[in-house]
C-alpha cells in the first residue's frame, strides 16, 4: 500500500485545519503540528473607546474582536486573509496591505492622518510592538492593546512524531518567526532535529525563512509575497514516485 507523502504544517489553530486541507488537496498527507496555542483574552474597558480607525495585524486579533466593536468602524488588515476573518467577524469597511506590518505603516499614512483621532492597534500579547512605534513615528495617537494570548506548544502530537520518526515528512510550512523557532525547539527536544535532513522548509517570508537556519533542512525556501497562496504555490503538488510504501 502507498500513501502521499507527508508535509508539516506548524499554523495554530484554527487556521491549521484550513490549510491543512488545501495541503490534502493538493496531493500531500498533511501532519498537523500547531506550534503556538491561541487564545482570547478578557477585552480591555476602554476597547471601545472612539477611534479613527482599527488596525489588525494577524486574523487572531480580528476574530477576538467579533461582535466587539462599532462593525461599521474602518479595518486596516495586514493581508488579504486578515481582512477576510474581520469581514466575518461583522466589520464592513475592510482594507488591506501587503501582508507585512511595513506596509500597514504604509496604508495608513495612505489612507489616515493623525489630526481625525488616535488608533487602536489589536494585537497578541507581546506582538506588534515595533509596529505601534512605527505609527508613532508618523504622528498618531496609537492604543495597543492585547486581545488575544499565543502560548507555545508543550509537544508535537503523537501522529506527528511517528511520522517524523519513519521519516515520511518531505516539507514543513511556517508562517511566523515564533511558529518556526517552536517548532525547531520540539523537534530537538524530541531527538528529531536531524530528520529535517529530508525536509524542504517553505517560510511565508525571508525574514521566517532566517529564523529557520539553525537546523540542517534539506532546503528552506520562501514565498516572493507574504500570501498563504504563494506558500501552497511554492510547496506545490509532489513529485510522481514520491509516495512511502507502508505496511
Amino acid at each position: 500500500m502507498r500513501e502521499p507523502p507527508a508535509v508539516l504544517v506548524t499554523r495554530p489553530e484554527p487556521g491549521c485545519a484550513e490549510t491543512a486541507a488545501a495541503v490534502a488537496a493538493l496531493g500531500w498527507r498533511p501532519l498537523l503540528a500547531p506550534a503556538l496555542v491561541l487564545s482570547p483574552l478578557p477585552l480591555p474597558a476602554d476597547i471601545a473607546h472612539p477611534v479613527q480607525a482599527l488596525l489588525l495585524p494577524s486574523r487572531a486579533a480580528a476574530r477576538a474582536l467579533a461582535g466587539a466593536l462599532d462593525p461599521g468602524l474602518p479595518v486596516l488588515a495586514v493581508g488579504p486573509g486578515t481582512a477576510a476573518e474581520a469581514e466575518a467577524a461583522g466589520f464592513r469597511d475592510v482594507r488591506h496591505a501587503e501582508g507585512e506590518a511595513e506596509s500597514l505603516v504604509v496604508l495608513a499614512r495612505a489612507r489616515l492622518r493623525p489630526r481625525q483621532g488616535a488608533l487602536l492597534l489589536a494585537a497578541g500579547r507581546g506582538y506588534s510592538r515595533a509596529l505601534a512605534a512605527a505609527l508613532r513615528d508618523q504622528g498618531f495617537a496609537v492604543r495597543h492593546r492585547a486581545v488575544y494570548a499565543a502560548r507555545p506548544a508543550t509537544a508535537l502530537p503523537p501522529e506527528t512524531l511517528d511520522a517524523l520518526r519513519r521519516g515520511r515528512a518531505r516539507a514543513a510550512l511556517f508562517l511566523s518567526p515564533r511558529s518556526a523557532q517552536v517548532t525547531q525547539r520540539l523537534l530537538r527536544r524530541a531527538g528529531l532535529a536531524e530528520t529535517v535532513r529530508g525536509m524542504v522548509a517553505l517560510a511565508l517570508s525571508q525574514r521566517i525563512a532566517q529564523s529557520l537556519a539553525g537546523m540542517p533542512w534539506r532546503a528552506i525556501r520562501a514565498t516572493p509575497a507574504p500570501d498563504s497562496s504563494a506558500l501552497l504555490a511554492l510547496l506545490g503538488r509532489p513529485a510522481p514516485g514520491m509516495e512511502d510504501e507502508v505496511a
